[in-house]
């Protein structure tokens, strides 16, 4: 691999223990480093020369942070078994805290080289928060690496990832409780956030007790682009469920209120040092007509006796949400993208994720096309509903995808191949890539396209 001496952060704890399931001679490896993140190692006896970084996903602020070096057991198994050496941090913070997760996740490579010698290939690879860890290490420190893998990953940046967020937000405090005393952004500490989630997630549940409201979550899940069939507990609706689908939508849109609509974005306004996202300027209608839950929207807003262009333009009139251009500055310089890859990228997504909707890669194909690397990235498919729900053997075959493209310098990404990869690493789930071209991302937002710039 390629190689660029970074100076080594020293650990302040490290055990080495021999693998349960594994011969004694393979190594196991728990430490912290000196800023204090905890790390993990897994490498095989049979190492086939290959160490693959892995970044987890947005662990909230005050949880349990343990170091991570795979998605899951199975996949760490299979892969142990297959002579790949793993590794990890846990980040020295949780949260919004990619300024913590990149220098942690390069001093953890460090120190595997230090302790068993340099790859002879490494490979990054995340999922959810950690694709967006991934590919900031794919675009800002590939001298590090052979090739990076993003998988459920938050591609389109952190600039349009809030800015999505506050687009729903905003649709549902406009419809569903306009003289709330709800604040979107700007919050003075984590308690008023708090309160601020719960008063719009009743108001939310109260709206969804009536077709009026119903139709009115629906159009604010739209701007979200947050799909009718969202989670492996539910059932699939029929294409024209429309009823079926909204109450799919609210289940997310709830969580997300719960979740990143407010809590998260105190966290992350903490870091930026202000409010990161605006909707100044923004079309509602236009991005409505462009998501491909139009239709959804129409029809509930029929059948509920509504005049849909009325709503419209009361999100038109609204006072809207400007941004603290010095903390939009900071999200640019940690979490919004170049485009500019250097090895081979591949990211994977499920078509039907309410959490980071699969537009994202739509978003990430933009930037890289802009960025001159656009034949560098892949993107692959799984037809499946939920965040990063995919098969040990999907997982797999995704990496396996990755190193062909390494090994030969040609993509092959075609539907047959990747399944055909998944199947063979795992025989006994049934493989899902499909044939997918997402839609256009909503609000895209990179360092590639100079407009998109608002400081």
């Amino acid at each position: 691999m390629k190689k660029t001496p970074v100076a080594l952060l020293t650990l302040c704890l490290c055990t080495v223990t021999p693998l349960s399931a594994q011969a004694a001679s393979d190594a196991h490896l728990e430490g912290r480093l000196t800023s204090g993140a905890a790390y993990v190692m897994d490498v095989p006896a049979a190492w086939n020369g290959t160490v693959l970084l892995y970044s987890h996903g947005y662990v909230p602020a005050g949880l349990p942070n343990p170091a991570q070096n795979s998605p899951d057991p199975d996949t760490l198994d299979a892969l142990l078994k297959q002579g790949y050496a793993l590794i990890g941090s846990s980040y020295a913070t949780s949260g919004w805290a990619v300024t913590d997760a990149v220098p942690d996740q390069l001093a953890t490579l460090d120190l595997f080289t230090d302790k068993f010698g340099t790859a002879k290939r490494t490979i990054a690879w995340g999922t959810s928060y950690g694709g967006l860890v991934t590919t900031t290490l794919a675009e800002r420190h590939a001298d590090r690496l052979d090739g990076s893998l993003a998988m459920c990953g938050l591609v389109q940046g952190g600039v349009a990832n809030w800015n999505s967020t506050l687009d729903l937000t905003f649709a549902l405090k406009t419809l569903l409780a306009p003289d709330a005393d709800v604040p979107l952004t700007g919050f003075a500490d984590r308690s008023q956030a708090q309160s601020a989630a719960r008063t719009l997630t009743t108001e939310t549940a109260e709206a969804q007790q009536t077709p009026e409201g119903q139709a009115r979550i629906a159009l604010a899940a739209a701007l979200y682009n947050v799909s009718g069939y969202n989670s492996t507990t539910q059932t699939e609706p029929a294409p024209t469920d429309w009823a079926a689908q909204q109450a799919n939508q609210y289940a997310a849109v709830t969580a997300i209120l719960q979740t990143s609509g407010f809590g998260w974005r105190q966290e992350a306004e903490s870091r930026a040092g202000g409010n990161m996202s605006w909707n100044t300027g923004v079309d509602y209608t236009a991005i409505l007509q462009k998501s491909p839950l139009f239709k959804e929207v129409t029809q509930l807003y029929k059948e509920a006796g509504l005049s849909l262009r009325t709503d419209l333009a009361a999100l038109d009139g609204e006072p809207r949400v400007s941004a603290d251009a010095d903390a939009v500055r900071w999200l640019e310089d940690t979490s919004v993208f170049k485009g500019r890859l250097t090895d081979p990228q591949l990211n994977v997504h499920t078509t039907d994720d309410a959490l980071i909707p699969v537009q994202a890669e739509s978003a990430y194909r933009r930037t890289a096309a802009a960025g001159g690397s656009a034949a560098l990235l892949s993107q692959a498919y799984v037809d499946g509903p939920g965040h990063c729900t995919f098969t040990s053997g999907e997982i797999i075959g995704a990496l396996d995808t990755l190193e062909h493209r390494l090994d030969t310098g040609r993509w092959d990404t075609s539907q047959a191949a990747l399944n055909s990869r998944a199947r063979q690493a795992d025989p006994a789930d049934e493989p899902r890539y499909v044939t997918y071209r997402p839609a256009p991302y909503p609000r895209p937002y990179d360092l590639a396209h100079p407009k998109d710039s608002r400081s």
